[in-house]
């Protein structure tokens, strides 16, 4: 078995400025602790999650310019494709 090499940890990650709820800090802070994350990998995981919300990929598949979307909310551009024809909900 060969070595695996250490990937990136941040790709393109950029600072955002939005404000959250008092309730969701503290969920934040919190699950931090539990999981020794940083608050910033929590959030970006959670966030990742929204992908499975198929009902939002059909939105997705719906929109102009799709692929180019989808190739945004997914690590590559066959991840994107993968997502078009494994989401077609009638």
């Amino acid at each position: 078995m060969g070595m695996k090499f250490i990937e990136l940890k941040n790709k393109r990650a950029e600072k955002v400025g939005c404000k959250i709820s008092e309730r969701n800090r503290s969920i934040v802070k919190y699950y931090t602790e539990y999981t020794e994350f940083t608050e910033e990998e929590v959030v970006d995981e959670f966030l990742l999650n929204l992908l499975d919300n198929k009902k939002f990929l059909k939105c997705v598949e719906g929109k102009r310019y799709n692929k180019r979307i989808l190739a945004q909310l997914f690590d590559t551009e066959d991840d994107a494709n993968l997502a078009l024809l494994t989401n077609n909900l009638p």
